[in-house]
């Protein structure tokens, strides 16, 4: 059975009992009511909830389920599938797809990255199913895939149908299964490289060019956002799902079947200007702080530094964080070879003993492996 050398660390700091949901209050609900059929809102750090209307209530999403198109886009990029300069060529059922497109022509290729940004620009559903072909082999594997991810993620009221949100039953999703995809999303940073164009051309091979402009309004207008998805049909109404941050504090916010899109805007507009007002993300350890060092058996360094992976953050209502901590859960019997980046342990912060988020405790450098001389000596002194 493996052993665990446990530290903890007191903290001052700025946290609530994050993971899961605050206490709703009267002056959240009097504050905040989106006209929308379904709202969501919450930290993105923590996905703790500040505020929810019909939030599991499976509705039709139009165009917000390329959030999973596009997070399955990254995903195959980062796991070597796809390359951001690798030319993908546009099927006949591609280019022939209606409502938003920047109309590509069949049979020839294009950069993966210039699709995807297209994708999370202005919304193209051509790009959308030439990537879907090009990841997924087909446009229903591709949607396969969607479906699992969705699954893996714990979004339970989400199903899909394509992977560009026109209409097709049965397809829908909720309010606060959009949050999660979205969070997720947002971990590519690759993303902001697109969601903050406002309005460029877009060349096609042919040298033809369509200007392409963000259909997510707030990234001009709203003081913070800088990403988002939009989506409209008739079944669905207008539809935005958006991020926004100011200083450490990052916000995602969600509205489903507005009547209008300035419902849509103001909805988003009204929950992040009381989620900005209202609480404040603190960080508690920067990614690569800690000045913690653990035992090394079988290497002649003896110990190594160990940081924390990614920041630790606690989210909660301004002037009222306290009582927070941090456990380091270290192995006691960390053996060599270990190289710098091995992960050796977990940091987890604690508020009011409750755990709000944790992350990898890190190697910071390395601690080569005895030679077969070094551990014959070593096991001579040790003798002696």
């Amino acid at each position: 059975m493996k052993k665990f050398l446990v530290l903890s660390l007191a903290a001052v700091a700025a946290g609530t009992a994050a993971t899961g949901t605050l206490t709703k209050s009267a002056s959240a609900e009097e504050a905040v009511n989106p006209a929308c059929k379904a709202a969501y809102l919450c930290d993105y750090a923590s996905g703790t909830e500040v505020y929810a209307k019909n939030e599991t209530a499976r509705l039709p999403i139009a165009s917000m389920c390329k959030i999973m198109t596009l997070l399955l886009s990254f995903e195959a990029v980062e796991n070597g599938e796809l390359s951001y300069d690798e030319m993908v060529m546009v099927s006949e059922k591609a280019s022939g797809m209606g409502g938003s497109q920047v109309f590509l022509e069949s049979n020839l290729s294009y950069r993966a990255e210039e699709l995807m940004k297209t994708v999370a620009v202005c919304s193209a559903n051509d790009s959308c199913v030439a990537l879907a072909e090009r990841i997924g082999g087909s446009e229903q594997s591709f949607i396969d895939r969607m479906n699992e991810r969705a699954k893996e993620l714990g979004a339970e009221n989400t199903l899909f149908s394509n992977c560009t949100g026109l209409p097709k039953d049965p397809q829908y999703s909720c309010a606060k299964d959009v949050s999660i995809m979205l969070r997720e999303m947002l971990k590519h940073q690759k993303y902001y490289e697109f969601s903050k164009v406002w309005l460029e051309d877009f060349a096609h091979p042919d040298g033809r060019t369509t200007q392409i402009t963000n259909t997510n309004k707030l990234v001009r207008f709203y003081d913070g956002c800088d990403g988002g998805k939009t989506g409209f049909t008739n079944e669905a109404g207008f539809c935005l799902a958006a991020t926004a941050k100011r200083g450490e504090t990052r916000l995602v916010s969600v509205v489903i079947g507005a009547e209008t899109s300035k419902a849509r805007f103001n909805g988003i507009s009204e929950m992040f200007n009381y989620a900005f007002n209202c609480f404040e993300n603190k960080t508690i350890l920067e990614a690569g702080e800690t000045e913690l060092r653990a035992k090394v058996r079988g290497s002649k360094v003896g110990e190594i530094s160990v940081s924390v992976e990614r920041p630790l953050t606690v989210f909660g209502k301004k002037g009222e964080i306290s009582n927070t901590s941090v456990d380091y859960v270290i192995s006691d019997q960390l053996k060599a070879p270990i190289q710098k980046g091995d992960e050796v342990g977990t940091a987890i912060l604690y508020r009011d003993g409750v755990e709000c988020a944790r992350t990898k405790l890190l190697a910071g450098e390395d601690a080569m492996k005895f030679t077969w001389w070094e551990a014959y000596r070593e096991s001579a002194q040790n003798w002696n």
